[in-house]
């Protein structure tokens, strides 16, 4: 157990870098270029976190200003991610039998041909530990809690199989998928969301991707633009009061939000593409050494959805929903579906909307609506597992705010898979919150389940979700990767990668 602390205190910057020299020399790949493809990993991983840092650094002040204009008092306080990841490693007992029995289910099932997905993405076994540790301290039962914790990571696993091919084609990234718990698992709610909008007359008409801005509006329309014009509009409403007292300070408030969230929405997309140089030769690899080995095989390198969230679409959403979500989280207090104030997991909306944003290839309408109605899931998601949060942190001696009685946070409720798989061992805590959550409650899990099971069922007929539609998204004269060339351009032209990697998305 403290080897696998040590390796996890490490972060991921560090330990994936390690995992993919090893994962090189086993594909039989030069020391240096294998070296060298790392290392770039690792830097890639390192500048995504410094601009989200930033990112997050410079909402969570703005955010909190504005929830003080608002004057609303909601008891349950998100405090991000990292209250998830703390239950889960500080499960103790489960940690290290879900990271071994893990790592040999995902290779027993490549072994059997029952999974293409490798997941790589070591430190994001958390999530799988998430589902375990909820089952274990409710329960006491290890055996369950052990395997809930697998069948997590199972279904994560088949998550990413079918995600790959649009991944691939949407941000050209060959031989890359994401078995990333709280993004894939929100893919078939949104797939079904998406198909929904197309049967709605006006709504399915709508277009505006960052492309069709800026070639309407021009350097208006370009994404640093939109980050700045948003940013501004962010902080107008979280900063107008002070105008009356400092307007000084105000207005240099709004200038350093605005300009924030400009230089995040420009430099983004280039930390990514740091990243990508590094995965296209260890991809190029893996996929000749599958090949070789085992013919018409296809072989899957599973990262964090980090990766992904730099789309200029992406970000958009995820802008354009900081505002939105505190107003859905008002919203939904009166009338008895939330009691969580949304705040540090603001940060993350940019992993929480990829799957808002990828089936129909980026238009910044239809994510804005599909995200808005997921985020309704994930307020209430969050509120109903606060109580159980709150022990579950403590025992795991999590830093709790000043004068917090209960916690959670946005990224709890992202976590779907584990929310379905967790709660038949809570019912007994859903009549707390009366009548109406209750419903709403019942109606979450049961069009989580279904959208699931239509997804399964179509994935497993032999269809490519995601891409036999795409005609729908994309037009002959216009190529859905546009707001990527940099990053793509950055790929190909890495030392050692085929001359065609690139170019075909890696979809076969």
């Amino acid at each position: 157990m403290a080897f696998i602390q040590y390796i996890l205190d490490l972060g991921p910057a560090i330990v994936l870098p390690i995992i993919m020299f090893g994962l090189g020399m086993i594909l039989r790949m030069p020391v240096g270029r294998s070296f060298r493809s790392a290392l770039t990993i690792g830097v890639g991983f390192i500048a995504i976190n410094l601009v989200i840092g930033l990112m997050g650094e410079t909402l969570g002040p703005t955010t909190q200003k504005m929830v003080e204009n608002i004057g609303v008092n909601l008891p349950i306080v998100d405090v991000g991610w990292p209250v998830a990841a703390t239950i889960a490693f500080g499960t103790a007992s489960v940690v290290p039998w879900i990271f071994l029995l893990g790592i040999v289910t995902n290779l027993a099932m490549i072994a059997l041909n029952w999974t293409k997905t490798l997941n790589v993405d070591m430190w994001n076994y958390w999530h799988f530990i998430f589902s375990a540790a909820f089952v274990h301290v409710i329960t006491g039962n290890f055996i369950l809690a052990i395997g809930i914790g697998i069948l997590t990571s199972v279904i994560v696993l088949k998550l990413a199989d079918a995600l790959a091919p649009v991944i691939q084609d949407v941000y050209q990234m060959p031989g890359i998928t994401t078995p990333h718990t709280e993004t894939a698992g929100l893919a078939p709610l949104t797939w079904v969301l998406n198909k929904g909008i197309d049967r709605v007359p006006g709504l399915n008409k709508l277009h505006a991707t960052p492309e069709d801005i800026q070639e309407k509006w021009g350097v208006i329309g370009e994404p640093m633009m939109m980050g700045t014009v948003l940013g501004g509009l962010i902080a107008i409403l979280a900063y107008y009061p002070d105008f009356a007292t400092d307007p000084g300070d105000a207005f240099a408030n709004i200038l350093r939000v605005s300009i924030t969230l400009g230089a995040v929405m420009l430099v983004l997309p280039r930390m990514v593409a740091i990243l990508m140089e590094g995965l296209v030769p260890i991809s190029d690899a893996a996929k000749k050494f599958i090949s070789s080995r085992f013919p018409g095989r296809e072989l899957y390198i599973g990262l964090d959805a980090a990766i992904l969230i730099g789309a200029p679409a992406n970000m958009s959403t995820a802008i354009i929903m900081v505002p939105i979500t505190l107003v859905l989280a008002i919203l939904m207090s009166f009338i008895g579906l939330n009691k969580m104030l949304p705040f540090t997991d603001l940060a993350t909306l940019p992993f929480f909307c990829i799957w808002a944003t990828t089936w129909h290839r980026g238009n910044i309408i239809r994510s804005t609506v599909i995200m808005s109605i997921v985020m309704t899931f994930y307020l209430a998601i969050g509120t109903f597992l606060a109580d159980a949060t709150t022990q579950l942190a403590i025992a795991a001696q999590f830093d709790m705010p000043d004068n917090a009685q209960l916690i959670s946070s946005i990224d709890s409720g992202a976590h779907l898979v584990p929310f379905l798989l967790v709660f038949p061992f809570m019912l007994d805590q859903i009549n707390a919150y009366g009548p109406n959550f209750m419903v709403f409650t019942g109606f979450i899990v049961g069009f989580t389940l279904i959208s699931y099971i239509v997804f399964f069922v179509k994935y497993l007929r032999g269809d490519v979700i995601g891409m036999e539609d795409k005609h729908l998204y994309v037009t002959e004269d216009a190529s859905d990767d546009e707001s990527w060339d940099d990053y793509t351009a950055s790929a190909a032209s890495t030392e050692g990668s085929s001359d065609d990697s690139a170019s075909d998305g890696g979809y076969t």
